[in-house]
């Protein structure tokens, strides 16, 4: 199938050159015209304009849109939406909120295009392992793009399907799923997001209380140095707290084991604080991805005005003094 996309960043990029590797061909723009030009080299046909962009696409004609989410998808979805025509596909893999593509696809649906949201999970690896898709929308328009979510998933691989589950060709199987109308990809990727941050942050405390089980706090026979790229090793195999985070961490380890050239200012995409109203507006109780939030909130501030009221709050009713940091 032949496939046009906007935006060709490092996940856009990549996503066509696994598309082209899966036997598809690709059209490709980008604001920066070196990223066209770099794709073109690889076998993709460029476009210097988005009016040349869609020129260049068959009907009926499938956008991919990889743009960062908010202001900027919103514009390149209206931009591209108003040189399509009826019968039209225009995909957003990005990572926007579920609910304006809701909007987006009631909007759309009225001059017959097609709106498909695909949460995309796979980062820079992606084009190498695959691209785990949810995807929501029309079912019509789904099916027809079985073939090209099918070049960007991992595949089955190596994986046994769960016990107790019937073998199935069923896609989910392949790495990708369709998760039901409009907005319900991005809703599940947003939830897989807010679980991401619950899971790096265990990971994360979980290190941290090792890394310091040699303080002078603590009693000398208790007091342990611990080598923790060894145990990020040693956690990898067989351990049942083993996972792709893990091995992401054990390598971040190994190349700076004091990750000294980390700020530990952690900045959220959004999809943490959707995941936590969302929890809000179902009445779900979400302490874990909350607190998870609230911590990179936190990281990107030495001493919160909180902090200072604790610690004033210490010393009216205990007199306990500040440790003055060296």
């Amino acid at each position: 199938m032949q496939v046009g996309m906007v935006g060709l960043g490092k996940m856009g990029a990549n996503m066509v050159r696994r598309l082209m590797a899966g036997g598809h061909s690709c059209v490709g723009f980008d604001v920066n015209p070196d990223n066209v030009e770099k794709l073109k080299s690889e076998g993709a046909d460029g476009a210097i304009n988005l009016e040349d962009f869609v020129a260049k696409l068959q009907a009926p004609r499938i956008v991919w849109c990889m743009v960062p989410a908010g202001d900027l998808t919103e514009s390149t979805v209206m931009a591209v939406a108003e040189l399509l025509e009826s019968g039209d596909i225009i995909v957003d893999g990005g990572n926007s909120f579920y609910k304006d593509d809701v909007r987006r696809a009631e909007m759309l649906s009225k001059k017959g295009i097609q709106y498909i949201d695909v949460g995309t999970s796979g980062g820079v690896w992606g084009v190498e392992r695959g691209y785990c898709l949810m995807i929501g929308g029309p079912e019509q328009a789904v099916s027809l793009m079985d073939p090209v979510f099918k070049a960007l998933a991992p595949g089955k691989g190596d994986i046994e399907v769960t016990p107790g589950r019937p073998s199935s060709t069923n896609s989910v199987e392949q790495g990708y799923i369709h998760c039901g109308p409009a907005g319900s990809g991005h809703f599940v990727k947003m939830i897989h997001n807010g679980i991401e941050y619950g899971m790096m942050m265990a990971y994360a405390e979980g290190f941290d209380i090792m890394r310091n089980a040699n303080s002078q706090n603590l009693p000398e026979n208790l007091r342990y140095d611990l080598n923790l790229t060894d145990i990020a090793e040693v956690w990898r195999r067989g351990s049942v707290v083993s996972s792709w985070l893990l091995d992401l961490t054990a390598t971040a380890l190994v190349e700076d084991p004091e990750l000294s050239t980390y700020s530990g200012y952690v900045e959220d995409s959004g999809e943490g604080r959707w995941t936590v109203q969302a929890a809000i507006d179902e009445a779900v109780p979400a302490h874990v991805l909350t607190a998870a939030l609230y911590a990179r909130f936190r990281s990107r501030q030495q001493n919160t005005f909180a902090d200072k009221m604790i610690s004033a709050m210490r010393k009216k009713f205990g007199g306990h003094i500040e440790k003055k940091l060296s």
